[in-house]
């Protein structure tokens, strides 16, 4: 009796905490069991000894009769190494699992599938293996299962069918097999996105996939091993839907019905036995002839050949061409080496004059991934590299901008405008090109080679759709930034004008050129640019737009200077007083732009804020409501909630005629785009920032409208 009490106060003793715990807590500590020691971190502030796990990191919980339940985990990016525990099955409430872009190992537990809550799993970007649990659709709920970037493999599986809520199926880059299911798609009556993409898949691309009418976006198959003809009954998906049928090995003619007309001929590129429209390639017609089979192969020269030459000869003629084809190559190797000189592997397609002096501006053509850095630039980093300055400098930040300070102080300036970051001034230089100056303030004196590596880096960002930085001044009560000038104001004024109503330039094809080329400048910051930048503050106001009304994104990189200089920009003149001073303006309005997860103080801000941000913008565009919200004043043109009012408009199926911009209804022929145009929007728009799309995917998308 002794000996089993002392066993017992044993017991009681080293797990009475774990017995405090609640079930779900007990659960998830089997994911911190299964993970190795390296990713310890993730699970700081984990105990037994808590009641609930409601305040562990990564942790959310939902009070659910009464009792608080785990309802989502969220531990992505953590370079957790182990394998999913089983045992995650038993969270009845969990409604979000998001473990991606880890190194997590193994299979995936049919047990996992238990957790009947479930509407999101995102566990792509892992080392997961094995094949798909049938048993995945038994979930009720499902709308997105991300579990691509893995190395799952095995069939796809019938039961798929069964998950008539799924929105979202991405499994792409895995080692999937054999054939795509030929079940009856049109169960699936929500899926908005299919990719099944970089697999070993092959067979026949079946018929039922034209019957998914809810797609949006593209439907992706592309680099897989499908054979046969590309079935007629994919022009019946919705015209919007963008076709990705690359790398396999399909045959025959394309169809030309439906959807198929708004394809391009990338849609069906390395597929050598496609033919017809919109390849370059016919499906009749007679092969070219072989080189050589001329008629005038069998005359006299043809005869003397088979004569023979003579040896001298001979030797001439190889000496010759061994002269010539090393001349070629020295040739192109200096042509190569040259052209990556000036634009370091990106095409240049845009020159302009600036200051006197042809300029190139490189736009980067995703280069592989790799990053677009301008060798113009490296002067200025020669100029800004010193230690801590004394007195005032005028650092230019390339070649096109050659004017002295004294040049810029003596020229007329007007104020443009004032806000957060600083009071912009136009200023004409003394050979009658302007520029815009930007006031930043006057603190920060011993920051000098921060600051300086800050504007380096948004020097570099040289692209046609972004506002290029010519300059900046730095002393220790001065701090300046110089860059181009757009002519034509901003979206914003563009969209409500100076008595609220839009310019009558703003035709659809002029909101589509402001659309696609925003797009590109943003997917260009996110991708390209040398530290991948956000932006952080997306809005109409500043798009800038020049007398062709391309649009020219502003302000990027500027909270970090701001940061820096410390000081308020508004206080003060400008370098002794050579530029007016403005009045502070009205208080501004709340930011209806902003992501609901960047409204959240204190949170660091991502790409996916912006592309919320671009997908708000593009809303505006379309239905030429504003989203701000002004306490003084209300009109028929502010939606507070525009996001909502839109998605509420589709649910509805509201007639187009009642959400489009009034001044866009004559133009019936863009009927199609428009609707396109809408469905990116809310994409970029979608409340969980996971779902939203990358801004290269976005911009890709938006080429295809109307091209």
């Amino acid at each position: 009796m002794t000996v089993t009490l002392f066993i017992f106060l044993l017991f009681f003793k080293f797990f009475r905490g774990a017995l405090s715990l609640s079930s779900d807590g007990i659960a998830l500590l089997t994911l911190k069991s299964a993970v190795d020691a390296s990713g310890a971190a993730a699970f700081a502030g984990w105990s037994d000894a808590d009641a609930t796990p409601c305040r562990w990191s990564g942790i959310t919980c939902a009070n659910i009769s009464g009792e608080p339940r785990v309802v989502g985990v969220a531990l992505s990016g953590k370079g957790l190494r182990g394998y999913l525990p089983s045992e995650l099955g038993t969270l009845l409430y969990l409604r979000r699992l998001n473990l991606h872009t880890n190194a997590l190992r193994g299979a995936i537990p049919a047990q996992l599938f238990n957790a009947t809550a479930l509407h999101s799993v995102f566990l792509h970007g892992n080392n997961l293996s094995g094949a798909l649990p049938p048993s995945v659709c038994t979930l009720p709920r499902l709308e997105n299962l991300d579990l691509s970037d893995n190395a799952l493999s095995g069939g796809i599986p019938d039961t798929l069918r069964e998950c008539s809520n799924l929105q979202r199926l991405i499994l792409a880059r895995n080692k999937f097999s054999g054939e795509i299911p030929a079940i009856p798609w049109s169960e699936l009556k929500n899926l908005v996105q299919l990719d099944l993409s970089s697999n070993l898949l092959e067979g026949s691309i079946p018929d039922q996939l034209g019957e998914l009418k809810t797609l949006t976006g593209t439907l992706n198959l592309s680099f897989n091993h499908l054979s046969g003809k590309v079935p007629k009954s994919l022009g019946n998906l919705p015209v919007t839907v963008s076709f990705d049928l690359r790398n396999n090995d399909l045959s025959g003619e394309i169809p030309q019905t439906g959807s198929f007309s708004n394809q391009g001929p990338t849609a069906f590129l390395n597929n050598p036995n496609l033919c017809g429209f919109p390849l370059q390639r016919s499906c009749t017609g007679s092969a070219p002839s072989e080189p050589g089979s001329s008629p005038g192969s069998h005359g006299p020269a043809g005869h003397r050949s088979a004569k023979g030459l003579s040896p001298g000869l001979i030797i001439l003629i190889s000496v010759a061409d061994a002269a010539g084809v090393a001349l070629i190559g020295v040739v192109l190797v200096y042509v190569y080496w040259k052209r990556k000189d000036k634009s370091n592997g990106c095409s240049c397609t845009l020159k302009r004059r600036f200051g006197g002096e042809n300029e190139k501006s490189s736009l980067c053509c995703w280069c592989n991934g790799v990053k677009s850095d301008d060798s113009e630039v490296e002067e200025g980093e020669k100029g800004g590299g010193e230690g801590e300055r004394g007195e005032g400098d005028l650092v230019a930040i390339d070649k096109g901008f050659n004017f002295e300070l004294d040049e810029l102080l003596r020229a007329s300036a007007y104020v443009l405008g004032k806000s957060g970051l600083g009071i912009v001034y136009k200023v004409v230089l003394g050979n009658g090109v302007p520029v815009a100056v930007r006031r930043l303030g006057e603190g920060g004196e011993q920051r000098y080679k921060e600051f300086a590596a800050e504007v380096q880096a948004i020097g570099k960002v040289k692209h046609p759709n972004i506002v290029r930085l010519r300059a900046y001044y730095w002393a220790p009560d001065e701090k300046l930034l110089i860059s181009d000038f757009i002519s034509n104001g901003n979206l914003a004024t563009a969209l409500r004008g100076r008595n609220g109503q839009p310019s009558p330039n703003l035709s659809w094809s002029t909101r589509l050129r402001i659309i696609k080329g925003t797009g590109r400048g943003l997917a260009y910051l996110h991708e390209c640019s040398p530290r991948k930048f956000v932006h952080g503050d997306i809005k109409p106001s500043n798009i800038l737009l020049d007398t062709d009304f391309q649009p020219h994104i502003s302000d990027f990189g500027l909270n970090r200077l701001i940061s820096i200089t410390g000081n308020n920009p508004s206080s003060g003149g400008f370098m002794g007083g050579a530029l007016p001073y403005l009045k502070p303006s009205q208080t501004e309005r709340t930011n209806n732009y902003k992501a609901p997860e960047a409204r959240v103080p204190g949170c660091r801000p991502t790409q996916k804020w912006d592309v919320y941000s671009f997908g708000v913008v593009l809303l505006e565009l379309l239905t030429g409501k504003s989203p701000d919200s002004s306490p003084a004043a209300s009109t028929s043109m502010e939606v507070p909630d525009l996001v909502r009012w839109v998605k509420k408009g589709f649910e509805q199926e509201s007639p187009l005629s009642e959400m489009v911009d009034p001044s866009m209804l004559h133009e019936v022929h863009a009927k199609k785009e428009v609707l396109a145009v809408f469905h990116v929007a809310l994409q970029c728009t979608e409340g969980d920032p996971e779902v939203r799309p990358r801004m290269k995917t976005v911009s890709e998308n938006l080429e295809r409208i109307g091209s």
